[in-house]
């Protein structure tokens, strides 16, 4: 018997097809396909399938659902933006090498700075990305990088770290060409610098973005990694107002795009093909990109290098003061309700805040108007004023507000205090005082050799105290507490009864250490 099975006197397969679809099925056909983006106008009963799906109307929807559904790439923003990127190369001679054998290259930054420990992982010896030479004291080395131009004459924008010290800089633009520059300024403090190129013009330039970049924002690193050429890297903005412990400017936007040894002084681009920053720094044990990448935004760019093009240098506000942030224990032993603001350890003297009324324990809250975050934030602040701005600040003083007027000065070159080198400060003191439930003893300070004449110095310290988590350490000279001078422990005692009587959680000292001061919060004990 044969398997095969006639269908052919089947009374409903030797109708015509359009007897097999009524006019309702037909529509109901016709409502599922428009629903799944066919179009219906072309149907009639006699279409077949294989029409439907190969109609012309079908095609170009189908085109139009794939446009958008494909994912969208970066080539033509690329192309735009990529003739604007330069690499950088600088010959420079250097210094007394630190070993006989001339296998590191002197840094620009102080060894073991957090700066110098960034930098290092760009791949150069110490910091400089890409430096090769000959061994020997006073050899010249070679480093590069990369940069961008901001106009067609010729301006453009490096790191500081790749251009400082340079005897010798040329840059190679993206079609192959070499071109001399020289060093129009540079600025240590945000690792910004701008250089002229020589012997051409109207090259093509980058814009500085205005907007501020949003996290998740997609950015483009473009550079030159181990001098490959021109190179794009993909990949978003991971956080903003990053603090990597390089100074009291430190404002980064962090990218995950890879960053390599060459790309120092790349830009980082938008979407609308704008610089949103320039490519500083990375993150890395090994060296290589981890994903976690720092650039200078785009603002703080635009403000040096308008300086450095008018007079070769960056001149900042500022105010003489020494600050902290304040901590929750810091804000709850003032009375304030939120720790925001910027703590005055100590204004200095003969400046413009202690000119200015300004004194320790004072908290800045506000600047013309503007909230102050934390004190990197009223560091940014001041510093992006220029000398002789008058500026209007709301302080916190001793729990009342007040507003203060002053002129701003010139930041000096140095404005880093010097420690106090005796070693001996704590030594030849008694065994002092014990401060109940703080874990720690104290002398009247004029009774310790080096010490001073002002406050009590900490002469022991409990390693398992409140105190000791605080950081206090043998030779701390206390010089307040709870916004009262002290000179002997019974001061520091009813300075701490005072507080709990006003059933504070904390009591806040003003401590001196190694010539600095600094105050700090110390819990206080029930009981």
């Amino acid at each position: 018997m044969s398997d095969r099975i006639d269908l052919s006197n089947l009374p409903s397969y030797r109708q015509p097809r359009r007897s097999v679809f009524s006019a309702r099925r037909i529509a109901l056909m016709a409502s599922v396909l428009a629903g799944l983006g066919v179009a219906v106008h072309g149907f009639s009963p006699s279409t077949s399938p294989a029409d439907l799906f190969s109609s012309p109307a079908h095609a170009q929807v189908n085109n139009e659902v794939r446009k958008v559904e494909r994912p969208i790439g970066f080539a033509d923003i690329v192309e735009r933006v990529k003739p604007s990127v330069i690499s950088v190369k600088v010959n420079i001679k250097e210094k007394a090498a630190s070993n006989d054998d001339g296998d590191d290259a002197q840094s620009p930054f102080q060894p073991g700075s957090p700066m110098e420990r960034f930098f290092r992982r760009f791949g150069g010896p110490d910091g400089m990305p890409g430096l090769k030479g000959g061994g020997g004291r006073g050899r010249v080395v070679q480093g590069q990088g990369s940069g961008f131009f901001i106009s067609a004459d010729g301006f453009a924008v490096t790191n500081n770290h790749v251009v400082d010290g340079a005897e010798k800089v040329e840059v190679t633009t993206d079609d192959g060409k070499t071109y001399s520059a020289k060093v129009i300024g540079t600025d240590q403090r945000t690792d910004l610098a701008l250089i002229k190129v020589e012997g051409g013009s109207n090259f093509p330039f980058a814009k500085l973005a205005d907007a501020k970049p949003r996290i998740g924002d997609w950015v483009l690193a473009v550079g030159n990694p181990f001098g490959l050429g021109g190179t794009v890297t993909a990949g978003i903005v991971s956080a903003s107002g990053r603090d990597i412990g390089n100074g009291p400017y430190d404002d980064f936007i962090q990218i995950d795009a890879p960053v390599n040894k060459g790309n120092s002084g790349g830009p980082a681009f938008d979407t609308n093909g704008e610089v949103m920053g320039v490519n500083t720094a990375i993150y890395s044990p090994s060296g290589g990109s981890v994903g976690i990448a720092f650039s200078i935004p785009a603002s703080t760019v635009k403000s040096v290098v308008a300086q450095l093009k008018d007079k070769g240098s960056v001149s900042r506000g500022w105010i003489g003061v020494q600050i902290q942030p304040v901590t929750s224990d810091i804000a709850d032993s003032l009375g304030m309700k939120k720790a925001e603001g910027a703590l005055v350890a100590e204004p200095q003297a003969n400046g413009p805040a202690a000119k200015a009324g300004i004194e320790s324990g004072d908290v800045i809250t506000s600047v013309n108007g503007e909230a102050v975050k934390d004190a990197r934030e009223l560091a940014r602040t001041i510093g992006g004023m220029p000398p002789g701005a008058t500026v209007k600040l709301n302080v916190l003083h001793k729990g009342q507000d007040k507003v203060v007027n002053m002129t701003l000065g010139q930041l000096p070159n140095t404005v880093e205090a010097k420690a106090d080198t005796d070693k001996d400060s704590g030594k030849g003191a008694s065994k002092g005082t014990d401060v109940p439930k703080l874990g720690m003893t104290v002398a009247p300070a004029d009774s310790v050799a080096g010490a001073g004449k002002e406050g009590v110095v900490v002469t022991e310290v409990d390693p398992k105290s409140a105190a000791a988590e605080r950081g206090f350490k043998e030779g701390d000279v206390i010089l307040e507490v709870g916004g009262k001078t002290v000179a002997t422990a019974g001061d520091v005692r009813d300075a701490i009864t005072a507080a709990r009587t006003d059933n504070k959680n904390s009591v806040l000292m003003r401590v001196k250490s190694g010539g600095q001061s600094r105050f700090v919060a110390i819990p206080l004990a029930k009981g």
